[in-house]
């Protein structure tokens, strides 16, 4: 019932994207994104006026769904079908692909015009470019090796800021002699790559992470150190409640707003969870990076992929482009969506305290190359990699594999999935 239940939504869906393109003015910009969310969908309204102070009226095609799948589902049936939007809301590998398909527009000139070669890291820009050209304008970055805290249950237990491995194990230690849960996890195969992503990065540092993660090397993937990766894994496993097993990441973010675990190990938009709750960064709760990785950012980055509407972009996908890459849009929808500017030349004035954090260790790690795409969030090898890896790492932190085991099972999973 489920699964036909879906089948009808999709279909509706595409129905109802086919029905509104037949509507769309020629000097109209149509632009299809998931952002259905109050606040996201608030952000938004910053491009609109922008393009609405231009004479350029916005065709909105929002898609719901947190991951996009139902988007990618409806993109395909209206490219399909001769009649792409002209822009797309979507990450990563998905954009490299379209561009392969010589489904994208060039947006060279653009760029070239709005200067975004100097200031968009270099690694956002392989998912924005392809084959040297500018197919996609970045939004925003997400960081994902943050660590969440409640200040008053440190406070309470004495426990300072853990700076190493082994002081977070002692501060987790501490937390479950207390009677309070340590870690805050849901289980669910994301959020456990999610950690092991910091984990690998933590424990063989920037080149292991490059080597493993992204360059996906039988001999990194099949090291000792990977196996103390899983080692590691395990620790932490230990320090999770009983209950976690299919939780949703922002219940395991009220677990730490309500005092009822120290640490959740998350990307920065669980720091909206926090805001929500009324809470204030530095004082009622702390964002740092996961201990060993303070010097490393992994990301994701939401980009608009521009669809090609004629030999070259029209003034209306230029327009939306310049928009998108403004500082001043940039700057606002950022601060609503707790991810930071996609370009290092944005003001910090607007932003929380983790906020200006963020952004200043996004110029830092891109400046010195310690920028580096996630694994678990689809920005270090394609989908059917990715996958592999989650089942494996899923696996282990359930109890399923010994981390010996593990560890091969992994080097299978990734040459079996390329």
């Amino acid at each position: 019932m489920r699964l036909n239940f879906a089948r009808s939504a999709a279909m509706l869906a595409i129905v109802a994207a086919s029905a509104s393109a037949t509507s769309v003015k020629a000097e109209d910009v149509e632009v299809l994104h998931w952002w259905t969310a109050g606040g996201e969908a608030a952000a938004l309204n910053v491009l609109k006026e922008n393009l609405q102070d231009q004479g350029i009226g916005w065709q909105d095609m929002p898609v719901a769904g947190g991951g996009g799948e139902q988007a990618m589902t409806v993109l395909r049936a209206r490219v399909t079908g001769g009649n792409p939007p002209a822009a797309v809301q979507m990450l990563g590998f998905d954009i490299t692909d379209w561009a392969k398909e010589g489904a994208l527009a060039n947006l060279n000139d653009i760029a070239a015009e709005e200067g975004w070669d100097e200031v968009v890291p270099s690694a956002l820009q392989k998912f924005s470019k392809y084959d040297g050209e500018w197919v996609a304008a970045p939004v925003n970055v997400h960081s994902t090796n943050w660590v969440w805290a409640n200040k008053s249950i440190l406070d309470e237990l004495g426990i300072e800021q853990p700076e190493t491995w082994d002081e977070l194990v002692a501060a987790m230690d501490k937390v479950k002699a207390s009677g309070k849960t340590a870690v805050a996890h849901g289980g669910q195969a994301w959020q456990d790559a999610t950690i092991f992503d910091a984990v690998v990065m933590a424990t063989g540092g920037p080149e292991f992470y490059q080597a493993s993660m992204v360059d996906l090397d039988p001999e990194a993937l099949g090291s000792d150190t990977m196996k103390e990766v899983f080692d590691r894994m395990t620790v932490i496993r230990g320090y999770v409640d009983d209950n976690f097993s299919g939780r949703d990441w922002n219940l395991a973010s009220a677990m730490v707003i309500n005092d009822e675990a120290a640490f959740q190990f998350m990307g920065d938009w669980a720091k909206g969870e926090f805001l929500k709750a009324g809470l204030t960064p530095g004082e009622d709760f702390l964002c740092f990076r996961f201990p060993g990785t303070q010097d490393q950012v992994t990301f994701n980055s939401d980009q608009f992929a521009f669809f090609q509407q004629g030999d070259e972009p029209t003034p209306e996908q230029a327009a939306l482009a310049k928009a998108i890459m403004s500082p001043e849009f940039q700057s606002a929808f950022n601060v609503v969506k707790g991810s930071v500017p996609a370009r290092t030349d944005v003001s910090d004035e607007a932003f929380d305290a983790c906020g200006k954090k963020g952004m200043a260790d996004l110029a830092a790690a891109s400046e010195s190359g310690n920028l580096f795409g996630s694994m678990a969030h689809g920005h270090a090898n394609p989908a059917s990699v990715k996958n592999a890896m989650y089942d494996v790492i899923t696996a282990q932190f359930n109890g399923e594999y010994d981390s010996e085991t593990a560890t091969e099972e992994l080097v299978t999973a990734v040459q079996i999935a390329q």
